[in-house]
């Protein structure tokens, strides 16, 4: 499944929603700390914070070398942090301005251990800052787009979010020439099953990923979606979106052998573990209100050697996604 085509009929290129934030705070105040955080805690904090957040993510980091391994927490926890910005502070847009300021500025923070693993992380492995500039724009679009028309539109922010985080990896983990249009397929996959499993969450923020047309499709309303109506237009439609994530991660599962050997099987797992996502929301019967669909470490521990025995056959040969 490619790109569909017309993509920015109502979504704006990157440096609209970054000139769009409000002025920084911080910008004009010179460095932001004189207390160096050493580069070693800074990553430990990282990693921290991927241990804390996302069990999947840094199960599968697990199975990377210490070096590269490293770099993919700072990657999850700059992610994580330009996130949360938005999604916990008050004014959220003045937060992500301060926060870009101290990304951008000539002197940056010594003091704050994300940037300082980011920023080595980033001179490490020679990671563009133009895809730095799509991720946060996929931040600063929460702030002002709460509804999306067509999947043509969400795509863009599905990849922003999700598909740049697979462009960086890709570069720490090292890949031959074709990848991207694979890392950018699983990226899609990827944010979609986090806009499905976490409908009910966005709802009581007023947000509504799923695609208005889709809901029409199906006779549903955003009224629907903002009241947790469980019935069979919304279980059909959850249907629709799960076959369209799934054929999204079976599209991008022949470029785990475009990464280098000693990645493939942690991108494997972490995009499996994820997938796996999309069966527990079936088995909650679609409840994506009351209920969070997740895996307990123990399944994902038992989906391991499958993981293993999927990526060998691929390497055999057999590029279907079992």
């Amino acid at each position: 499944m490619d790109s569909p085509n017309e993509v920015r009929v109502a979504i704006y290129p990157a440096h609209h929603y970054l000139a769009a934030l409000p002025p920084a705070v911080q910008q004009t105040a010179g460095p932001f700390s004189t207390v160096r955080v050493p580069v070693a805690n800074a990553y430990a904090t990282c990693r921290a914070i991927t241990r804390q957040h996302s069990k999947s993510f840094f199960l599968a980091t697990r199975l990377l070398p210490a070096k590269k391994r490293l770099a993919m927490e700072a990657l999850y926890a700059f992610c994580r942090t330009s996130d949360d910005l938005v999604d916990t502070n008050t004014d959220g847009g003045a937060a992500l301005a301060d926060w870009i300021a101290q990304i951008t500025h000539p002197a940056p923070s010594n003091g704050q251990p994300v940037l300082v693993a980011w920023a080595d992380t980033c001179e490490r492995y020679q990671l563009p800052c133009d895809l730095a500039n799509e991720l946060l724009a996929g931040v600063a679009m929460d702030l002002s787009v709460q509804r999306y028309e067509t999947f043509a539109e969400l795509w863009v922010y599905c990849y922003r979010v999700a598909s740049v985080v697979g462009l960086l990896s890709m570069r720490i983990i090292g890949h031959d020439l074709g990848a991207e249009a694979y890392a950018i397929r699983l990226g899609i996959a990827l944010q979609l099953t986090n806009i499905l499993r976490d409908i009910g969450e966005d709802a009581q923020r007023g947000r509504i990923y799923l695609p208005l047309e889709d809901l029409r499709r199906f006779g549903l309303h955003e009224n629907d979606i903002l009241n947790g109506v469980i019935d069979d237009r919304f279980r059909a439609l959850m249907r629709y979106e799960i076959n369209r994530a799934e054929q999204l991660y079976a599209a991008s599962w022949p470029g785990i052998l475009l990464l280098n050997r000693d990645g493939q099987m942690a991108v494997a797992a972490a995009a499996l573990l994820y997938r796996g996502i999309l069966r527990k929301i079936a088995e909650n019967n679609f409840d994506v209100f009351t209920r969070r669909a997740h895996l307990s470490m123990t399944e994902k521990l038992m989906m391991l050697p499958r993981i293993h025995r999927q990526v060998q056959l691929l390497r055999a040969g057999q590029t279907a996604l079992a």
